[in-house]
């Protein structure tokens, strides 16, 4: 977790420098000490998802851009480790192999609606005036 750590204090660093806003503005903000936020900021300490979410609102950005990035980068330095290329999911799904088949089950049609009564059967059996009557007197 030391990876997501790190990468996660320099998105919101990153942020709060493109706003011109010092640690102490952002961490009386978000309801954190400023030596927290220094901390989160450089890696050093795991921000809980609630400290992620108050200094996101103290920022205005929201928590899943940054959780956005974090993870792009972080596909980029693992895919960098392991060579293998970067990429991302084509917007049309692969064509199936030709010898593949595809089983569709159709379900059996619903019977007939029942039909319903006029007047609701729990209409004499709960007579709400009477009841209310009863608990007045």
């Amino acid at each position: 977790m030391t990876r997501f750590r790190e990468l996660a204090g320099a998105a919101l660093r990153r942020r709060r420098n493109a706003q011109g806003r010092t640690l102490r503005e952002v961490a009386d903000a978000a309801g954190v000490s400023l030596t927290y936020l220094s901390e989160v900021e450089r890696g050093r300490k795991e921000p809980s998802s609630e400290v992620l979410e108050a200094v996101c609102t103290a920022l205005g950005v929201l928590l899943s851009d940054v959780l956005f990035e974090v993870a792009h980068t972080l596909v980029r330095l693992e895919a960098a480790e392991s060579g293998v290329p970067v990429g991302f999911l084509p917007r049309q799904p692969a064509p199936a192999p030709a010898e593949a088949t595809v089983t569709v089950t159709v379900p059996a049609p619903l019977p007939e609606p029942v039909p319903v009564a006029a007047e609701p059967v729990a209409a004499g059996v709960l007579d709400f005036t009477a009841f209310a009557a009863r608990r007045t007197a």
